[in-house]
């Protein structure tokens, strides 16, 4: 058995094949029966002609086919790659081509998409749709393509080297896929609470000696944050819980049936519509022990109203990003409105100034949060992206996440915000995550995203995007809201109204939106 993800799966689904591996609505797969069925795709992928090292896209919603793909690929060692189910034409094109996927596994609810973006990409041959007919010239329906295959395990041996891939970004340009060893994201997407496995083995028998606990990813399966929950609650040995699609009401209907004890969203974008949902409701929460935000953090606001309906949960915030895994958890009072601080997992996180040179705790001085070890391999086809963003210093290889920080006295990291959404008017620095967060604690604000738009005399002025709520608040009430909690120059000057907030799937903000919709304001 190798550090990888295919083997440590089928090991546990050999030690613990009748426990409950996946949930979605009314339908559920031990871990034996999801191990099989993976098997059978897998040998069609195969009979299909997707060899080792080939790419095979998955634009599907959350559900038991997302996860006998992911497993499906991996087996055979190809690599699975993540499609946005909310682009377009152009942007499945670019996406297609960019990966150089060969395979395509589809929901029919894209079918028009598929069809007109798939003819664009010169390496895409083989389609499987999952979920009825298709009108996609020479797919294949799921069913059929695993009905007469095999659930045997006759595969090539495998390597921790075997590379996984995920297509992230996307807020101010196209997205990238951010390559992985199997092995390096295993150790750097570990659970750190557990204890870090030596061999591969010792993932198994840990999940063996593990009570099932049940664990829902809430996000879709399409951002790298739900792919690596889903690894690491297997890892864990626990039966994992999905919907379809993001709907709060659903979401709360399925913790109250399924009695889930740990749920993960992505910020606000999340948090906000179940806090809502949970107090206008009923629901019987009391399995729930933790409610972790992974990818965005919460807003203080969000997690107090969080903290009221949930007396019981533990409210936790999570640092990372797809290419450095998980890295440090908030430390108690920690919010973008009061300053997020964070306590690294592992003394392979820091802070490097302007000359790559670890930052000085307690020094002040500003750099970019940084990660060493057990690190990405860089982007996929974007040598140049690469370079810049995993330097090689005095023989040590570091990832620069982009996440401008200094490190505190006591070794806690600040983080202050993007840099590449740092907003500079009239030679201050404004990070758009602290602006955004004290808007969204106005009581007429339900989102809000911070941009910069050009100016003459300032470089920049700052620019609120707003989604109001019980009616839109006048300009001079969010400015005294603001001058509460924010120094004049981080006051935004521009202020454009909507009716509803252009986010990812994922809740993350795009910002290229946000400054286009500002611009029209200015």
């Amino acid at each position: 058995m190798e550090f990888n993800y295919a083997d440590v799966f089928e090991g546990l689904a050999d030690a613990i094949g009748e426990r409950v591996a996946a949930v979605c609505g009314d339908r559920r797969v031990t871990y034996a029966e999801l191990d099989a069925e993976a098997n059978r795709l897998a040998h069609h992928l195969r009979s299909a002609g997707v060899e080792p090292g080939q790419h095979v896209a998955m634009q599907l919603y959350n559900g038991l086919e997302y996860a006998t793909a992911l497993l499906a690929t991996l087996k055979i060692r190809a690599v699975p790659v993540n499609v946005n189910y909310r682009y377009v034409e152009g942007e499945l094109v670019y996406l297609y081509t960019d990966s150089d996927s060969v395979a395509l596994i589809y929901d029919t609810e894209f079918d028009d998409r598929v069809a007109a973006a798939a003819p664009q990409a010169p390496e895409l041959r083989h389609f499987v749709a999952v979920g009825g007919g298709s009108a996609v010239p020479g797919a294949v329906g799921y069913a059929e393509a695993v009905r007469e295959q095999p659930a045997t395990r006759d595969f090539p041996q495998r390597s921790g080297k075997d590379l996984y891939i995920i297509y992230t970004g996307g807020t101010t340009g196209m997205p990238k896929g951010v390559m992985w060893e199997m092995e390096q994201m295993l150790h750097a997407f570990w659970h750190p609470h557990a204890p870090r496995p030596a061999r591969p083995e010792d993932i198994v028998a840990q999940a063996v000696a593990n009570g099932p606990l049940i664990m829902m990813p809430v996000a879709p399966l399409m951002h790298g944050a739900a792919q690596m929950a889903t690894w690491i609650s297997w890892w864990m040995g626990s039966t994992l819980v999905y919907v379809r699609k993001f709907d709060p009401a659903e979401v709360w209907r399925t913790v109250e049936r399924e009695k889930v004890n740990s749920m993960t969203v992505t910020g606000d974008a999340m948090a906000i519509p179940l806090a809502e949902e949970l107090a206008a409701g009923s629901y019987d929460v009391s399995s729930l022990y933790a409610f972790v935000s992974t990818g965005a953090i919460l807003t203080g606001t969000v997690r107090e109203r969080l903290a009221g309906l949930l007396p019981n949960v533990m409210i936790l915030d999570r640092f990372g990003s797809t290419e450095s895994g998980s890295t440090a958890e908030a430390v108690a009072g920690s919010s973008p409105e009061k300053g997020l601080k964070f306590a690294p997992d592992t003394e392979n996180v820091t802070v490097l100034d302007e000359s790559l040179r670890p930052v000085e705790p307690g020094s002040g001085v500003i750099g970019q949060v940084a990660r060493s070890g057990y690190i990405a391999s860089g982007y996929y086809n974007d040598p140049a992206k690469t370079a810049r963003t995993f330097p090689e210093v005095d023989g040590r290889r570091w990832l620069l996440t982009g996440d401008m920080a200094t490190v505190e006295a006591d070794g806690t990291i600040a983080v202050y915000g993007r840099g590449s959404q740092t907003i500079n008017t009239g030679g201050e620095k404004v990070y758009p995550e602290e602006v955004e967060a004290v808007l969204k604690g106005h009581p007429n604000v339900y989102d809000a995203v911070v941009t910069g738009v050009p100016d003459e005399r300032w470089g920049n002025r700052v620019a609120a995007v707003i989604q109001p709520t019980g009616g839109t608040p006048p300009r001079e009430d969010l400015d005294a809201h603001c001058r509460k909690h924010l120094s004049g120059y981080k006051v935004p000057r521009i202020y454009a109204f909507v009716e509803e907030m252009k986010r990812s799937p994922a809740g993350k903000a795009d910002y290229r939106w946000a400054k286009q919709v500002a611009q029209q304001h200015a």
